[in-house]
């Protein structure tokens, strides 16, 4: 039997911030559109762009990492499978959409770049262990003391935990 493959990468900007919901269950529910554009020249030599927008939903515990930490025209690469779901709305009309199931996100800026009025949108220990960052507290403590420093301490960007 032949194999198949349901795949989609994205790199884009998020048009709106993050909504989270919880089903009846309790399952996180995270649904955000991220924005894709294209630039191409044609024959004539005018430049073209052309953007699309892609509907992500975003299950379980990614659903609340996604909710913490996307926000509004922020840069974001999106993993996931491409679903079509159809229903009938309250007037009677059947409708469809296809959305991306993510499987996977990653930020793609720095906690520099999501500084919004001097306040970081991330917390420094997100995704850290109580015993992690005690830790980490020492040990820099130690070598502050010491004189020592290191550019790896200094960027922030190494802790994210994913």
């Amino acid at each position: 039997m032949a194999r198949s493959l349901n795949k989609v990468l994205l790199i884009g900007n998020l048009t709106r911030d993050p909504e989270l919901r919880y089903t009846p269950q309790g399952t996180a529910v995270c649904t955000f559109s991220v924005a894709t554009n294209r630039q191409w020249k044609t024959e004539s030599g005018e430049m073209k762009d052309e953007a699309e927008f892609h509907r992500c939903v975003a299950w379980n515990q990614l659903a609340e990492i996604c909710a913490k930490m996307l926000k509004k025209g922020g840069r974001v690469y999106v993993e996931g499978r491409l679903q079509t779901r159809k229903w009938t709305g309250q007037d009677g009309a059947e409708r469809t959409t296809v959305e991306v199931v993510v499987s996977d996100m990653l930020v793609l800026e720095s906690r520099r770049d999501q500084v919004e009025g001097g306040e970081v949108n991330v917390p420094e220990d997100f995704g850290e262990t109580p015993a992690h960052s005690e830790e980490k507290e020492e040990t820099k403590e130690k070598k502050v003391k010491k004189g020592e420093t290191h550019a790896k301490e200094e960027s922030a960007d190494e802790d994210i935990p994913f």
